[in-house]
């Protein structure tokens, strides 16, 4: 479409500087990455230039360092044909001091040290890698990167290692910046890209860093380096690290083209101000899920606001204490439990019930039916011949299992040397709870 065309030649650039660099796969991305956005005759026969340079064995090197000489070159790709021509000058045998060959590359011991530091950390150590608590702020983590970019990239130092110094550190700052990435990390400890498969990742070509701190899609070092300290990377908003994306998005390239200026996104003020409009109407929609289900709540509680609770019953021991001195019997088992005959009398069901009738238990004897019983006392002593049955099966049931493991500890496996005489005399124990329950009935011998 034609719309993709600004786009396409946009990535056809890109992998021309890669192509220049020596990059050769990520030339080869960008550039396919243009055809299919925008087919061009200058995006295939640069695919071509790409495979016929790989296969040759890199003359892209040597005209990288001639383009180079006619303008000022990007920073990511200036390091890129550094590492390039002092790799291919070592193959090619002509070494200066320490064996390496083409232009010298100088650093400091202060230098070398930063590049120890951060080699002597496993990989996967991002937070030692950038020298920072895992309780820092997103802030320490960008301060931080920028300190160590700007120390390690291979263009300002030469010490050795420094190109895997440069890639740990963006790496570390590539996980840590994203907050989702980060939370894997901190709860597995290792890298997370193993485990976010299902993330969402943007193409290459649209690498670009969010409003909320984090990272769509992967960026290699460079592009890193690039958001940070200007450069053909990654398009960043607003011209400023981190402010989500406006209206207006710039990207920079050095050299003959000089600054360029995309526009994209944003929106008129006429759109910008119908989707203001639309806003409260948009809340309300994803809100009436809510509003429904706390209706629904209010109306199923209605009918208990207007019934008054239960009274519960009144308290009761099965042996005598010192709040517990009236000594009752119930009417249905006869079973004998203690009560303090003030709380029966004060109680608003069953001692109302007693009044009527003239009744008043402070004044009773432990007589088993003093007078007919009402519906609201023999409801009471209901629940209390349930309790006291519940009981004695707990016990009675507990009792049998006891005997039983006697028993089986007295067999053993085979029986063999069993004294049956103490086995016939375990099996014969008594277990009041199930005698008291056959007295009443309510267990069959």
């Amino acid at each position: 479409m034609e719309s993709n065309r600004e786009e396409a030649v946009r990535c056809l650039s890109i992998a021309q500087k890669h192509l220049s660099a020596a990059n050769y796969s990520s030339a080869r991305k960008f550039a396919q990455k243009s055809i299919s956005l925008f087919e061009t005759p200058e995006a295939i026969r640069l695919l071509a230039s790409i495979n016929s340079a790989e296969a040759a064995g890199g003359p892209a090197a040597a005209s990288s360092s001639s383009t180079s000489s006619g303008a000022e070159a990007h920073p990511s790709a200036s390091g890129s044909t550094h590492r390039r021509t002092n790799g291919s000058a070592a193959s090619g045998g002509s070494g200066t001091a320490g064996g390496m060959g083409g232009e010298q590359r100088e650093y400091t011991p202060e230098q070398q040290e930063v590049v120890r530091r951060v080699r002597a950390c496993k990989v996967t150590e991002y937070y030692e890698i950038l020298a920072v608590k895992r309780e820092c702020e997103d802030g320490e983590i960008k301060k931080a990167y920028r300190k160590l970019a700007l120390a390690l990239h291979p263009d300002k130092n030469g010490a050795p290692g420094a190109d895997e110094a440069f890639k740990l550190v963006s790496k570390a700052f590539q996980v840590l910046s994203d907050p989702q990435k980060r939370s894997i990390y901190d709860r597995s400890g290792s890298d997370p890209e193993d485990r976010s498969s299902g993330m969402a990742s943007a193409p290459s070509a649209f690498r670009s860093f969010n409003g909320g701190g984090g990272f769509e899609g992967e960026l290699s070092p460079e592009d890193l380096f690039n958001m940070f300290f200007g450069g053909g990377g990654p398009q960043f908003a607003n011209g400023g690290f981190g402010g989500g994306f406006g209206p207006t998005v710039f990207t920079t390239s050095f050299g003959p083209g000089g600054f360029r200026t995309t526009r994209m996104g944003g929106g008129t003020p006429r759109q910008q101000q119908q989707q203001g409009n639309a806003e409260p109407r948009s809340m309300f929609i994803q809100l009436l899920p809510l509003i429904i289900l706390f209706a629904f709540s209010i109306l199923s509680a209605l009918p208990n606001l207007f019934t008054t609770p239960p009274v519960p019953d009144p308290l009761f021991a099965w042996t005598p204490t010192s709040t517990y001195t009236t000594e009752r019997h119930t009417g249905g088992l006869g079973v004998q439990f203690f009560v303090d005959a003030n709380e029966i009398m004060r109680h608003p069901v069953i001692g109302a019930e007693l009044a009527r009738d003239g009744i008043d238990w402070r004044k009773l004897t432990a007589e088993r039916n003093p007078a007919k019983a009402g519906p609201a006392l023999t409801k009471f002593e209901r629940v209390v011949d349930n309790t006291y049955t519940q009981k004695l099966y707990t016990e009675c049931q507990a009792g049998t299992d006891r005997k039983m493991r006697l028993k089986e500890a007295e067999i053993g496996v085979f029986g063999i040397g069993t004294d049956w005489a103490k086995v016939e005399k375990i099996s014969k124990e008594p277990i009041p709870s199930c005698d008291e329950l056959r007295a009443l009935g309510l267990l069959r011998s």
